[in-house]
């Protein structure tokens, strides 16, 4: 998943957006209103964590302008902790609200829960056919059976199952899972050992395109 954090103070941001991609994110990170505004239009991210103090413009100016435009899901991040300020957060599109100092296993489960919602699901379970997912385990079973996967071979198989129907081009995948930093064959051998730990017929290749898995 791809986040775009919006967070002024550069010890936090430096260590939220360096913890979450050591746990499979891609987080890309600016330090005030307007980049992050520009940002959420030039990156296009799945979800945005949002300050609210941020030096140019309130962060709920952000919001305003980022929900005038897209819908995606904002987790507001910040110090202001008095329940007019969540209430005011929340009223004004905010879709989660964690108050500073935080412990980043709830920040990860807060993104968790709002992805599983954006893509329609409740709980922390991802099922396609004969294999299910529990996405907060990082789980994959096939007819029932523990699968073991590598990380990359993981975040693929689910950027796959939850674009299902979707033909993914090459360098879309690369620009979601890998940030562009992989071998030139890498993606064909992630794609190579599902096919054989999950059954050869799973991911469809588009010559010249991409990958795709029916929906």
């Amino acid at each position: 998943m791809r986040i775009l954090l919006i967070e002024d103070d550069p010890l936090l941001g430096q260590g939220v957006q360096l913890n979450l991609q050591q746990r499979g994110y891609r987080v890309d990170w600016v330090e005030a209103g307007e980049p992050g505004v520009n940002a959420v239009f030039e990156l296009q991210p799945e979800l945005v964590i949002l300050d609210l103090n941020l030096p140019d413009i309130d962060g709920l100016e952000v919001l305003r302008r980022i929900r005038r435009e897209v819908e995606l899901p904002v987790l507001i991040l910040t110090a202001r902790d008095a329940v007019n300020h969540r209430i005011e957060g929340l009223d004004n599109g905010a879709d989660d609200y964690l108050v500073k100092p935080f412990d980043l296993d709830e920040l990860e489960a807060r993104l968790r829960a709002l992805q599983r919602r954006a893509a329609g699901r409740s709980q922390a379970m991802l099922t396609y056919r004969d294999i299910r997912i529990d996405t907060q385990a990082r789980q994959v079973f096939f007819l029932e059976e523990l699968i073991t996967l590598g990380r990359r071979e993981y975040e693929l198989l689910v950027y796959l199952l939850e674009s299902a129907g979707r033909v993914l081009t090459r360098r879309q995948i690369e620009e979601q899972l890998y940030e562009n930093d992989l071998e030139s064959n890498a993606l064909e051998v992630h794609v190579h050992n599902l096919r054989k730990k999950l059954g050869k017929e799973l991911v469809k290749t588009v010559r010249g395109v991409g990958y795709f898995v029916e929906s």
